[in-house]
């Protein structure tokens, strides 16, 4: 797929012959390291970042391979046969057709070898051309994957921008150390030498590299989507260089279509990475200092009204014990719980404690939860809204007794739980009225019966410094009758409140 067009002009091919392959180890981690035949002054090192010998060899494979295929292997290249290389591979992507069915694994494949121009470029020692071409084949990645998306322009504009004549340019061996951790006096005399501007897309290939191999996949998973909306609205910015100015207009992008709160969180992880450059001698000063959005950040999900409430639990009500969409939205009602919580309950979760039957919110047998202050026991209050806990007994014991309660795919429940609310109160698709506010629903009628913090916070689970107590001490069943005893006053005052016709 990466190789050059048949139908492109023949270059003059690359007459050089690499020794063997080079691995060591330096402070317990893997390095990697390639040159050419009968020379010991040119050669190409790259840190694999890992201490674990399988693991190193692996990513030497792979990443020898993307060395070969954009010829980064070749320190004697100049930036000319380098970009007429670089040229052939956009052409050949452009041109080459992509069966519907593989989508999705190409664009996985193209963001695969853009990580692997990710580790070349933050651990390798490049020629001047060299880190050109690495740019330039990142970019050439990212387009290939809008391209898998139906969007060619990218492509189409690097090639324009490849088929003008080449600018004066200078060449040489001046190696551009991109290592991590290097001193800040290294950084100063890479940038006497004209290092390239220090963008965020760099900076944050930087921070992740340093990163993966203390997070799990899913934690790496989130930066680099957070990471890669930031290096959208960026931008070719060069960090060493921004101002106030700068972020303040790179917040009004990200602000385009976006949340308050998710503004706010790309901002905290553009604040981490930042923080990561200064520590590390990257970054002498940055002006984020108070970026966030302070008004309206607060949820825009709206609490139903006690009114709504008590219309979807009749119609829930009406429900056969049978249907899982009755029980589901029923424990959304009456414990606040979120979607993620309530989909991963087993039969084991709905337990009694004393006299009070409760689900047990934790993270046993693989289950994730929001955060640690999450994990928790929400008492289960007979009668609240009509719910009838007798028969939600009765179809906890008709699930399997090793699975999940409701056993229906977890992408498919936060569906089919929207359509049946949207059906009931005839609220609209994307609107601020959602699953989700059941449970601000709840703790407005908590805050409105005037229910101290902290016995709110272990109902619903948030975090908070003012907690004192735990409920998962010593003095768990005094604590779990204490909160049904107050849900159950609450909920008998809300239907005094709303009588039945």
């Amino acid at each position: 797929m990466l190789q050059p067009s048949a139908a492109a002009p023949a270059r003059t091919p690359f007459k050089i012959q690499l020794s063997k392959p080079w691995h060591y180890r330096r402070a317990g981690i893997y390095y990697l390291r390639v040159r050419p035949k009968g020379s010991n002054a040119l050669s190409y090192t790259l840190s694999l970042r890992t201490s674990d010998r399988p693991k190193a060899m692996a990513l030497s494979k792979q990443i020898q391979t993307t060395l070969r295929r954009f010829h980064l292997d070749r320190p004697e290249a100049t930036w000319e046969e380098l970009r007429d290389h670089l040229k052939d591979i956009a052409e050949d992507i452009l041109a080459t057709p992509t069966e519907w069915e593989r989508m999705d694994s190409m664009g996985l494949v193209y963001s695969d070898v853009q990580e692997d121009l990710y580790r070349i470029a933050v651990t390798s020692a490049l020629t001047h051309a060299q880190a050109q071409a690495v740019t330039l084949s990142r970019q050439i990645m990212r387009a290939a994957q809008d391209r898998v998306l139906g969007d060619p322009r990218g492509l189409v504009g690097l090639i324009d921008e490849m088929n003008r004549p080449l600018t004066s340019h200078r060449e040489g061996l001046d190696s551009l150390s991109l290592s991590v951790g290097a001193s800040k006096d290294r950084t100063n005399s890479r940038r006497s030498k004209g290092e390239p501007a220090l963008t965020f897309e760099a900076l944050a290939g930087l921070y992740m590299a340093e990163q993966e191999s203390s997070l799990r996949d899913s934690t790496l998973k989130d930066i680099k989507t957070s990471c890669r909306q930031l290096v959208d609205a960026l931008g070719p910015l060069d960090l060493r260089r921004h101002t106030r100015a700068d972020l303040i207009g790179m917040r009004g992008k990200l602000g385009e279509g976006r949340k308050v709160s998710t503004v706010n969180k790309l901002l905290t992880r553009l604040s981490t990475v930042l923080a990561w450059g200064v520590n590390n001698g990257y970054l002498e000063k940055t002006f984020d200092k108070k970026l966030k959005i302070a008004r309206g950040s607060e949820s825009s999900r709206e609490a139903f009204t006690q009114e709504q409430v008590r219309q979807l639990m009749a119609y829930v009500n009406g429900l056969p014990v049978s249907s899982w969409e009755r029980w589901a939205l029923s424990l959304a009602v009456i414990t606040g719980a979120r979607l993620n919580e309530i989909s991963q309950l087993r039969n084991a979760d709905v337990r009694e404690i004393g006299s009070t039957w409760v689900i047990d919110l934790n993270t046993d047998d693989g289950k994730s939860l929001k955060n640690k202050h999450s994990v928790r026991v929400v008492p289960l209050i007979d009668g609240a809204y009509g719910f009838d806990l007798g028969a939600f007994l009765g179809f906890i014991n008709g699930a399997p007794k090793d699975g999940r309660i409701f056993n229906v795919r977890s992408e498919y429940v936060g569906q089919a739980l929207a359509a049946v609310i949207r059906k009931v109160l005839q609220t609209k698709a994307g609107g601020s009225l959602t699953f989700h506010s059941l449970r601000h629903s709840l703790a407005s009628l908590l805050k409105e019966h005037e229910v101290q913090l902290t016995t709110a916070q272990g109902i619903l689970g948030h975090s908070s410094q003012s907690i004192t107590f735990d409920l998962y001490g010593g003095g768990q069943r005094v604590s779990v009758e204490r909160l049904a005893d107050v849900l159950r006053k609450v909920f008998e005052k809300s239907d005094n409140q709303f009588p039945e016709a």
